[in-house]
């Protein structure tokens, strides 16, 4: 059972990302402050989701949060600064753009540094912990797969539809017939 909130005193969002492990495209992260009260039988960790149960979520998510935002690193950015950097700069950039400033923000895993003036706490497996962090990871999950399937009809070779840029043998086969795409994350181990 998710956990409503850490405290129930101050605002606070749910930090979480997509897309570390792919070799190709964006990292993905959400950050979401939901109201306390905020309950949805289907809300778990992204990971145990299916897709359908997962955009059925978005909305819900995304009409219901008292405040979301969705932002990125570039496959360039994680390349510069290493995956972890960009999946927390990922997550620094989407409560940016939040419109309820939160005093504290719930980090899923054990690594974050932290944002000016704001309080964090780093949650292991925290999607599966509490709910905006559980909603954080559906909303960057969803997000980042649309991004991939759009991306999947200018690079149809890689498959990206099916696989949204993680290393399966299809994907990797992909790479050693035709190279790389201008997507594709050229510090990461490719074959």
């Amino acid at each position: 059972m998710l956990k409503p909130y850490h405290q129930n005193i101050v605002p606070e969002a749910g930090c979480d990302e997509a897309g570390r492990g792919c070799l190709a495209g964006p990292v993905v992260a959400a950050a979401v402050i939901l109201p306390p009260d905020f309950h949805h039988p289907l809300l778990n960790d992204s990971k145990q989701l299916t897709k359908k149960e997962r955009e059925a979520l978005r909305p819900v998510i995304e009409k219901e949060a008292l405040a979301w935002a969705v932002a990125e690193c570039s496959p360039e950015e994680i390349d510069e600064i290493n995956i972890l950097q960009a999946s927390i700069l990922a997550m620094h950039r989407a409560v940016d753009k939040l419109s309820i400033r939160p005093e504290l923000l719930l980090i899923d895993g054990n690594r974050f540094n932290p944002y000016p003036f704001i309080q964090h706490l780093c949650v292991v497996k925290g999607d599966s912990k509490f709910a905006s962090i559980a909603a954080a990871s559906v909303l960057a999950k969803t997000c980042r797969d649309e991004l991939m399937e759009k991306l999947a009809a200018d690079f149809p070779d890689y498959l990206w539809q099916q696989n949204a840029g993680y290393p399966t043998k299809a994907h990797r086969k992909a790479i050693e017939a035709i190279g790389p795409s201008p997507w594709h994350r050229k510090s990461f181990r490719l074959l």
